[in-house]
C-alpha cells in the first residue's frame, strides 16, 4: 500500500512540473522520472484478485505509457512495459474470449480475433523500439542475420526477448491466412531459444510454457507421437521450474497436446490440477493464474465438444503425476 501511495505522490509531483515547465528539457526530465518509477515499480495488476476490475483499468495504464512515450520515445523501461502490457491485456482479456464469443455469434469472434492480433502487433512494435533504444540498428540486424544479432542480447535483456517473442508469436497464432507473418515463426523460435539459453527459469517457467505453444505450431511436420514427446518434455520442464504454481502451464498442455491426442482422461486430470493451483501462493502471478483457471473451467465445461468421449488414450501416454 505504501508503494502505491508513494507512486501516486510522484505522479502528482510530475504533473505539477509538467504544468509549470514550458521547456522541452524540463518536460523530458519529468517524464523520464515518472517513467523510471513506473517501470521499476512494476504493476499492482498482476497481484489483483478481480480480473474484471483489472480488465477495465488496464487500458488507462496502457494509454498512460503511450502518453509518456510520446514525450520520451526511447525510454527503455516504458517501452518494455508497453510491450508486455499490451501483450498481457490482449492475451487475458481479448484473445481469451474468442472461443466464448463463437458461442454467441461468429462475427463477434472474428472481431475479437482481429482486435487481439492488432494489439499483439502494437505490443511488438514497442518491443522492437525497445531493442533500438538498447542496440541501434538491432531491427535491421535481426532481419539480416538473426543468430548474430541475438548474440548481442545478455541476461538483462531476457524480459525483452520473452515479450518480443510472445507478442509476435501470439500475433502469428491468429494469422493463419497471413503467409508473411507465418514465415516469421522460425525467428520467434530463435528469440525464445536465446531467452532460454540466457535464463531458462525466467518468470518461473514462462519460457518452456511458451515453447509448448510454439512446438504445437509444427503439428503435421512430424509424427504426432514425436510431437507429443516434445510437448510433454516442455510441459514437465515448465512444471519443474514453476513448482506447479502456474495454472497456465496445465492449460497450455491440455489445449495443445491433449485435445489433439483426444485424451479425455488426462485432459480432465490436467485441468483439475490447474484449478487446484493456489493463486495466493504466488501473489505476483495471481491475476495470470485466475485468468488461466477461468479458461480451464471453460474447457472442462466443453470437454464433450472438444474430445470424443470413449476415445482411447494414445499408447505410451500416461497421466501427469
Amino acid at each position: 500500500m505504501m508503494q502505491s501511495i508513494m507512486m501516486l505522490i510522484q505522479c502528482m509531483a510530475v504533473c505539477v512540473v509538467l504544468a509549470m515547465g514550458s521547456g522541452c528539457s524540463i518536460k523530458r526530465v519529468a517524464v523520464n522520472k515518472i517513467g523510471n518509477a513506473l517501470a521499476a515499480g512494476g504493476s499492482t495488476f498482476e497481484g489483483d484478485e478481480d480480473p474484471d476490475l483489472v480488465a477495465a483499468a488496464i487500458p488507462f495504464g496502457l494509454k498512460l505509457y503511450e502518453s509518456l512515450l510520446a514525450e520520451s520515445p526511447k525510454h527503455p523501461g516504458l517501452l518494455l512495459a508497453a510491450c508486455s502490457g499490451f501483450t498481457e491485456y490482449s492475451y487475458a482479456f481479448v484473445d481469451a474470449r474468442i472461443d466464448e464469443a463463437k458461442e454467441e455469434r461468429l462475427e463477434n469472434a472474428d472481431a475479437l480475433r482481429d482486435r487481439a492480433r492488432k494489439l499483439y502487433l502494437r505490443a511488438n512494435r514497442y518491443c522492437m523500439r525497445g531493442w533500438e533504444a538498447r542496440y541501434s540498428g538491432f531491427g535491421a540486424a535481426l532481419d539480416n542475420d538473426a543468430a548474430t544479432a541475438l548474440k548481442r542480447a545478455h541476461k538483462g535483456d531476457v524480459p525483452l526477448l520473452y515479450w518480443t517473442a510472445a507478442s509476435r508469436g501470439l500475433a502469428i497464432s491468429l494469422s493463419k491466412n497471413n503467409p508473411d507473418l507465418i514465415a516469421e515463426l522460425p525467428l520467434v523460435e530463435m528469440i525464445v531459444a536465446r531467452a532460454s539459453e540466457l535464463d531458462e527459469g525466467f518468470n518461473n517457467g514462462a519460457v518452456p510454457e511458451f515453447l509448448i505453444t510454439l512446438a504445437a505450431a509444427h503439428r503435421g511436420e512430424m509424427s504426432e507421437e514425436e510431437l507429443q514427446k516434445i510437448l510433454r518434455s516442455h510441459f514437465e520442464r515448465a512444471l519443474t521450474l514453476s513448482h506447479g504454481r502456474r495454472a497456465g502451464t496445465y492449460v497450455s498442455f491440455a489445449e495443445n497436446a491433449l485435445i489433439p491426442a483426444q485424451n479425455a482422461a488426462e485432459f480432465r486430470d490436467v485441468l483439475q490440477k490447474a484449478l487446484e493451483v493456489d493463486v495466493d501462493a504466488d501473489p505476483d502471478n495471481r491475476l495470470a493464474n485466475l485468468v488461466a483457471q477461468r479458461r480451464a473451467r471453460w474447457l472442462l465445461h466443453h470437454v464433450r465438444d472438444l474430445i470424443l468421449e470413449g476415445a482411447p488414450a494414445p499408447s505410451g501416454e500416461g497421466h501427469t503425476e
